[in-house]
């Protein structure tokens, strides 16, 4: 590793990494850098929370409430059962849920919840842009059977079409989750 107060100073990728067209050395600037979170508008955070903690098993860690703008932001983590045991609280929790990976922020625009009509744009028709996000499950058929005790919308099953193996399912906002199961994923 360079010296990451040298500005050109780079980092190899690792030895066992994928190489494509594009992938390059990583810049010792960004040592500490997090991907931290994604943000998906939705038209009713009480329906989006149940979601998202009942079924996907997401713990709350931060709520950032700005009034004056009319929205606000709700940030979750699927964490393990150590992360959930030593939890800090507090000012230490808001800290916490910012140096974590793969947080997920729902943004809520106020009144958009009592529009019938109202709905986002998933990404998945024209124009195409955003996708999904993905969850890996431990077990795909156990998943499979949880989401259907729960009335789930699936988009696809792991049955349907070429991509065998992985699941599609939405949100209460239509978002498509993939569901995967890394074992099956070679």
């Amino acid at each position: 590793m360079s010296n990451p107060s040298n500005n050109n100073a780079t980092i190899a990728q690792p030895t066992s990494s994928i190489s494509a067209d594009g992938v390059k050395s990583i810049s010792a600037q960004t040592t500490g850098f997090t991907f931290n979170h994604t943000m998906l508008r939705v038209k009713d955070p009480a329906k989006s929370l149940d979601f998202y903690t009942g079924v996907l098993g997401m713990t709350l860690l931060a709520v950032k409430k700005f009034p004056d703008m009319e929205f606000d932001l709700y940030f979750l983590a699927k964490l393990t059962e150590s992360e959930r045991e030593n939890l800090p609280s507090g000012d230490d929790l808001e800290i916490f849920a910012f140096r974590q990976r793969g947080i997920l922020e729902l943004t809520h625009n106020y009144g958009t919840e009592t529009k019938a009509d109202f709905s986002y744009h998933d990404g998945n028709q024209d124009p195409q842009g955003f996708g999904h996000i993905c969850f890996s499950v431990p077990n795909l058929e156990e998943a499979v059977a949880w989401f259907d005790k729960n009335d789930v919308e699936f988009k696809k099953r792991p049955e349907d079409g070429s991509m065998k193996n992985i699941a599609f399912i939405k949100d209460v906002d239509g978002y498509w989750i993939e569901i995967v199961q890394a074992d099956l994923m070679s």
